[in-house]
This record gives C-alpha cells, sequence and structure tokens, in this order.
C-alpha cells in the first residue's frame, strides 16, 4: 500500500548511510505483514512505532561513527599530501616528533620556537628583504600546506637508501681529507677535493656569527648520476683536519641524492669534517625545524632561465648570542629552525671563515673532465640574464650586525672550466658572478 511505502524507503536509505542490518530487517518483515494483514491498521501502527524506535536508538550511533571517521580521514588528508607534481611525497610531521631528537644530545632539548635576536633587527613577521624580487615557492605547495604544529618532511624511498653506497653513507658526503692552508695564499674549505671543483668568494680571519646571500637559481645539466652541482654558503669552524664543523645552505641538483635532476633547497652540517657526523636536510639527527611552510630538500620553482626572467632566493644563517643555536632564514620570512649549540665544538663560538659560490663533482667517467654545468653553465663574463650570481653578501660581525664583508678573496682550480667574478654596486651591494659549462675546448 502506498502509506507504508515511505517507510520502507527510508528504512533502506538509513543503512545506505551506515544504519544496521536489523532496520532493514524490521522494514521487510512489516512489508510482509502489510500484505497479509493490510486492514490491521492498529497493529500496523505499532509494528511502526518499533521500528521508529529502532531507529532513534540505532541511527545516532551509526551517525556518530561516520562524522568521526570523516574527520579522521580529514585529518590524514591534512597530514599526507598528494604526491607533489615532482613526484615527491611531502608528509606533515608533528614538531617534537623530528628527526633530530634521535640525537643523543637533544633527548631533553626543549624546541625553541623563535630566536631571541635577529641580525637585521627586524620584529618578526614583518618582511626582512627588498619586494622587488620574484617570488619563489616549491612545488609541494600545489595541493596545500602542512597545518599549525607541524613540519613538511620529504619521504625518503628505498631507492633513495639503495642509490647510496650503504645505509651509514646515506644521505652524507663522502668523508675528505683537508689541506692544510697555504700562509702565503689561504684556500678555503674543499678547495683542493680530488673530484670536486669550486667557483667561490670567502672571507677570513676575524670570527664570524653568521651570513646572509641572495642566490640566483638556476638548472644545471648534470653529466653523471653521481655527480652534482650546487650553491650555497659555507660557515666554517675549525681546522681543515679532521675537526672542521661545517654549516652549509643554498639549493643543488643531485640526481643520486634525490632521484632527480631538480634543483632544491638544502642543507648540511658536520662537526667532524664528514666523516661521522651530520647530514643533509632531515635525513639524520640534528637541525631543528620549526617552520610549516618549506620543506628542506623540496624543489624550487620557478627558475631561472637564459636571456629571461631571473629569479633568487635569499637565506640568512646566523648565531642566536643567547642561546648559542645557528639560526636559518629562507627567502622574506620562514624561519625555518636551526642547528643546536651541543652539536658543535668550534661553532659553539663563533665561525672562523665564511664561502660563498658553486660547487661541482667532477668524475671523469670518460677520462675528460665532467660536462656538469656550475650555475647557469656560463661563465661568468657574460653578466645578468645568462651567468649566476649571488648580490648582497654579508657577514654577521661581533656587534651581532650585518654588514659587508672586508678583504674578499676567490678561488677556482680550473678557470677555464669554472670562474668566478667580484663586484660591488647600489643595491647588489657586494656580489659576484661565477660558473660555467665545465668541458670546453679549453677545458678539456
Amino acid at each position: 500500500m502506498p502509506f507504508f511505502f515511505p517507510f520502507k524507503a527510508s528504512a533502506v536509505y538509513f543503512v545506505a548511510k551506515g544504519g544496521v542490518v536489523v532496520l532493514l530487517v524490521v522494514g521487510w518483515w512489516w512489508g510482509a505483514q502489510d500484505k497479509r494483514q493490510s486492514g490491521v491498521k492498529v497493529v500496523a501502527m505499532g509494528k511502526l512505532v518499533l521500528v521508529f524506535l529502532c531507529m532513534l536508538v540505532v541511527v545516532p550511533f551509526s551517525c556518530s561513527g561516520s562524522s568521526q571517521k570523516l574527520a579522521v580521514q580529514k585529518h590524514l588528508k591534512t597530514l599526507n599530501r598528494p604526491p607533489s607534481p615532482d613526484g615527491d611525497m611531502i608528509d606533515c610531521i608533528h614538531v617534537s616528533h623530528q628527526p633530530a631528537f634521535d640525537h643523543p644530545d637533544l633527548k631533553n632539548h626543549k624546541i625553541q620556537m623563535r630566536p631571541n635576536f635577529h641580525p637585521e633587527g627586524h620584529p618578526f613577521g614583518e618582511s626582512k628583504v627588498s619586494s622587488n624580487s620574484k617570488p619563489i615557492s616549491q612545488l609541494w605547495h600545489q595541493n596545500g600546506r602542512c597545518p599549525e604544529g607541524t613540519i613538511p618532511i620529504r619521504r625518503t624511498t628505498k631507492d633513495d637508501i639503495l642509490r647510496a653506497s650503504s645505509i651509514q653513507q646515506f644521505g652524507k658526503k663522502r668523508e675528505r681529507s683537508f689541506p692544510q692552508p697555504k700562509p702565503a695564499k689561504p684556500l678555503p674549505d674543499l678547495v683542493s677535493q680530488s673530484g670536486h671543483q669550486h667557483a667561490i668568494v670567502y672571507v677570513e680571519g676575524d670570527k664570524y656569527y653568521g651570513a646572509k646571500a641572495t642566490i640566483n637559481v638556476w638548472d644545471p645539466k648534470i653529466q653523471q648520476p653521481n655527480e652534482f652541482s650546487l650553491s650555497q654558503m659555507w660557515i666554517l669552524g675549525g681546522s681543515f683536519g679532521q675537526d672542521l664543523n661545517s654549516i652549509e645552505a643554498g639549493w643543488q641538483v643531485s640526481p643520486d641524492l634525490y632521484g632527480d635532476n631538480n634543483t632544491r633547497l638544502f642543507t648540511y652540517w658536520t662537526s667532524d669534517a664528514y666523516q661521522a657526523t651530520g647530514c643533509y636536510n632531515l635525513l639524520c639527527s640534528g637541525f631543528i625545524q620549526i617552520n610549516n611552510d618549506i620543506a628542506l630538500g623540496a624543489s624550487i620553482s620557478p627558475l631561472s632561465k637564459y636571456g629571461s626572467s631571473q629569479y633568487d632566493i635569499s637565506i640568512l644563517v646566523w648565531k642566536d648570542p643567547k642561546e648559542g643555536n645557528w639560526w636559518m632564514q629562507f627567502g622574506n620570512n620562514h624561519v625555518m629552525g636551526y642547528w643546536p649549540a651541543p652539536l658543535f665544538s668550534y661553532l659553539s663560538d663563533s665561525a672562523s671563515m665564511i664561502e660563498w659560490g658553486g660547487e661541482v663533482v667532477n668524475s671523469e667517467a670518460d677520462g675528460q673532465h665532467t660536462s656538469t654545468q656550475m650555475g647557469s653553465g656560463h661563465f661568468p663574463g657574460e653578466g645578468f640574464g645568462k651567468a649566476s650570481y649571488f648580490k648582497n653578501i654579508q657577514i654577521v660581525d661581533g656587534d651581532n650586525k650585518l654588514r659587508a664583508p672586508k678583504d674578499l678573496g676567490t678561488y677556482t682550480e680550473q678557470d677555464n672550466c669554472y670562474n668566478v667574478q667580484t663586484g660591488s654596486a647600489g643595491d647588489w651591494g657586494n656580489y659576484f658572478y661565477y660558473g660555467g659549462p665545465g668541458r670546453n675546448p679549453n677545458c678539456p
């Protein structure tokens, strides 16, 4: 009868929404009774009331369960981002669960959620650099951001680890021996390492409490998967022996580390000349990230094009004079986090040398110099829009203020493969162009 059809539809509707089977069974039984005793309206209404009582008891429970499931799914969707356009998986991890706290010296460390001091003297939240530069973002941002209280971490895959020479070496630079600086011409860190070539600017001879630079961003071509090309600054303390302390930040292209040729933001640290301590990004305990918007090791976008639009990133590293931690800022307002003071020996006081510039691995796989590019892959003489640059390079002095460095030195192993040229002018402050193509008729 038409009178009873709405009830049967309601019973089926609630089952479809998560109701229990008993509602469907009662509804079916009620329909059968209706056919046998269609004239008994009183009994029918009694059964109808029974059914609705069941619905009142059971349905609120099922709706509550559905709401909880939806809330869980929504939260998981927020934390577990879909793959970014470059294939990276970015996980949103609670700030207190990051790898840093696996370090034995940081077991009871209390997270410092903001530095006590900033060398530029601006309150946090205000723009700290000129807004004239074109904005830089990361590709994973196209699929959303991480919520407050979490940090974005690029997910490590099995293939990432298998590309390393061993599990112990994953995420680390290869151990190197450092020559003693020559009195007549002091050599910066890394400049005489077999298989590595550089075009860098450096300053030494004082105590340094930080450094800053705006770095032009490119996508240099890499010849061999085990080679890389990077542009960064080094904050150095100690000798060039086995006790070197180093804090590093910039951008790099490293197929061996990431499995692709994307240009990525990176950091590195070591307290023993790359022997046992330290790693890239968050691939080991050490660096404590507090920023929920920028992922270390993630791709940078957009990139500069030869003869076209130019893009750059600003990086500032400084020591908090109160806590002794070394802080890093990316761009205008992204205070990324810090390297805790207990990680270091020499850098627990100050840095003794600052370097800015490019580095490549030259594996000479075919018996010739690599064609892996540094910077834009073009020599400094080509200038803006064609050669890569660092501009507004500064150091943090003993008064905890940013200032221009004095007595800059330059170094490159083979200036016919990669070179560097310095200058100073107006809004660019102290700057330099650097890089090159690697193998060419003058660099066989």
